[in-house]
């Protein structure tokens, strides 16, 4: 599963990992990226999104119709 979301957009940040003795390494800073299953009323079908944690409180308040809508605006097959 690719680690970004549909709606926000949010992708892995890249930095280093310091290490007690100082050395620097590459590391990876993964977002909190869900799979979930929405009821799409006006297309009666279901829908699976890759969203974060931050997403799906957004989706809570704008609800799912208008959080599609966005995804869509933004290009991405739904």
């Amino acid at each position: 599963m690719s680690a970004h979301c549909q709606l926000t957009g949010v992708r892995p940040g890249f930095g280093n990992k310091i290490s007690h003795s100082h050395r620097r390494t590459s590391r990876r800073f993964d977002p909190n990226v869900q799979r979930k299953r929405y009821w799409l009323p006006s297309e009666g079908r279901h829908v699976r999104l890759t969203l974060s944690a931050k997403a799906i409180k957004t989706i809570d308040s704008i609800g799912v119709e208008a959080a599609v809508a966005r995804i869509r605006a933004r290009g991405v097959k739904v």
